[in-house]
């Protein structure tokens, strides 16, 4: 176990840990799953091609295995949220349309597709396809009749004409942001800040699945919202861990002085 009184990081398996959390409990699960995305392929990094295998944790088990898998963990995070809590989950093609179709057969209710567009994505490789330039979250509410957390004017300014759409422009990880360890999918910050302030208040309960490098559990710090989180890798536990530790509560807020500046966080 890592982490501080109200951020905790269990060095687990997720669905083990979901497992003993009671029932009703959770009020926002962010999940960011492997992607399945190692597969012997190649990318490109500071002008040279570079492997994309990040892990065994990674590699695809087959499309009927992996949405076992998906399912499996899915189900555990629904039973744990709140009946007005929501779960975002993140991912490319590669399983987000497993994600999306676990998420409605369960019936819950899939209130936005969010692209998050990256203004700096790796170009292809091979020229075989367009450059995947975006990832895809869903924010999903347990049902048609959840009132679930929306903090509009927290994320919006004052006019209306200039509500901030489905369409998220965020540059990946900035190296600020990578100082206590590295992980191969680390997520801007910004993009959890994002998130959970939208969706959640101060004082409730944030819990990720697969909490990697830590990034949603210093967002619910500096937001003010408790958090518990679980990660198979030791060595990312202990990234986590340490980000988490570092984190100031309350320094997003600070940086917010008014709705019109809503792209600083």
């Amino acid at each position: 176990m890592f982490g501080e009184p109200g951020a905790v990081v269990y060095l687990a398996d997720c669905v083990d840990l979901m497992k003993v959390i009671p029932s009703g409990s959770v009020d926002v699960v962010f999940a960011d799953p492997p992607y399945r995305l190692s597969r012997g392929g190649v990318t490109v990094k500071s002008g040279r091609l570079a492997p994309v295998d990040k892990g065994a944790w990674d590699r695809s088990m087959g499309f009927a295995e992996d949405h076992r898998f998906n399912v499996r963990w899915l189900k555990e995070a629904c039973r744990i949220l709140k009946p007005d809590g929501t779960i975002w989950v993140t991912g490319t093609h590669h399983i987000i349309f497993s994600l999306g179709f676990a998420l409605q057969t369960m019936r819950c209710k899939i209130i936005n597709q969010i692209t998050w567009a990256k203004p700096d994505p790796p170009p292809n490789a091979f020229h075989t396809a367009f450059t995947h330039a975006h990832e895809t979250l869903l924010w999903a509410s347990k049902g048609g009749g959840s009132r679930y957390t929306f903090n509009y004017d927290l994320i919006n300014s004052t006019d209306p004409a200039a509500q901030l759409s489905s369409v998220w422009h965020i540059p990946s990880v900035p190296k600020r942001e990578k100082l206590h360890g590295y992980h191969p999918t680390q997520k801007p910050l910004r993009l959890l800040r994002r998130a959970i302030l939208a969706s959640s208040r101060e004082g409730d309960l944030v819990f990720d699945p697969f909490c990697g490098s830590g990034t949603s559990g210093v967002a619910s710090k500096e937001l003010g919202r408790f958090f518990v989180g679980a990660e198979k890798e030791e060595e990312y536990a202990e990234l986590a861990g340490r980000r988490i530790g570092a984190a100031d509560r309350g320094v997003v807020l600070r940086e917010i002085p008014d709705l019109g500046q809503r792209e600083r966080f």
